[in-house]
């Protein structure tokens, strides 16, 4: 495990107070309104998660606003149709979209990068991603070794502003994300972390890109052990961390509404191993088929 990785298992360990959702009656608003609906790009209402923490995604794609009094980072940017419901998000949140300072991503798939060069361009706002990312956002094309590359479409091209690696910091003012990469859904898939508080009640958050092992056309992981090597390793990093709150590009991979709606606990203990287990079943079952 790396240092940064093994900080954050040290670091993060859940208190005995569960952590209270900002905002729980918005985030049922939120699930009332997305009922039944199934597209990336469906819009949904924005509501505050925790602390500084907000989503202002749609209905199934999960962008997340975190704000300081210093400028504000994006975490993800769902489809390119999504883009005007975001940017209404974080209006409707009380924020300006010009006060983003950075955009952040996930994975570089339409439905998490789709909207980023339409949102850096209504921001101003810097990309930040790592190199594997990187070369399909800057060239809006599928990578061919993508397990999905058969059946998945690409997006607008976007620039990236700064290459980053595992353990390196995206700032506004105290504002502070970590990245850690965890490969497998696609080579530039990368995770976060962070703190945030709320008074005086401070927590981890992590992201956890997608760990899903999800074939498409004729590809089959037990012709690519070097994909099922990188799942592997991620799904060990996954597991041995206390993530705290954890949340997931897309919301259904974690309950997330359901610990927004407070009808489970927000910080639920032993999440990520719960999220890794998961995962990894799924890729032996590929690789049984």
């Amino acid at each position: 495990m790396s240092i940064v990785l093994a900080s954050l298992a040290a670091g993060a360990a859940t208190l005995a107070a569960p952590a209270t959702p900002a905002d729980p009656q918005a985030a049922r608003d939120l699930v009332r309104r997305c009922e039944g609906k199934e597209s990336f790009s469906d819009p949904a209402p924005p509501a505050r998660i925790f602390g500084n923490v907000w989503y202002v995604g749609t209905c199934n794609v999960t962008v997340l606003l975190v704000t300081g009094p210093a400028g504000h980072i994006l975490v993800d940017a769902a489809t390119e149709e999504a883009v005007p419901s975001i940017l209404d998000n974080i209006r409707a949140a009380g924020f300006e979209p010009k006060d983003v300072r950075w955009i952040v991503s996930s994975h570089e798939h339409f439905d998490h990068v789709g909207g980023l060069a339409a949102l850096a361009r209504a921001t101003g706002a810097r990309v930040a991603a790592t190199r594997a990312a990187a070369k399909v956002i800057r060239s809006g094309k599928v990578s061919p070794a993508d397990p999905q590359a058969q059946e998945i479409h690409g997006s607008r091209p976007a620039r990236v502003d700064r290459l980053i690696d595992t353990g390196d910091v995206v700032r506004a003012g105290p504002l502070a994300l970590t990245a850690f990469a965890t490969p497998g859904h696609t080579e530039g898939s990368t995770s976060w972390h962070w703190k945030s508080c709320d008074g005086a009640d401070c927590r981890t958050v992590t992201y956890v890109d997608s760990v899903t092992a999800l074939p498409l056309g004729t590809y089959r992981f037990a012709d690519h052990p070097e994909r099922v090597a990188m799942f592997r390793n991620t799904f060990a990093q996954v597991e041995a961390l206390e993530c705290g709150i954890l949340l997931t590009p897309h919301p259904s991979a974690s309950a997330m509404f359901e610990r927004m709606s407070a009808e489970r606990r927000l910080d639920e203990p032993g999440a990520c191993k719960a999220l890794a287990a998961g995962a990894r079943d799924r890729l032996e079952k590929a690789l049984a088929q």
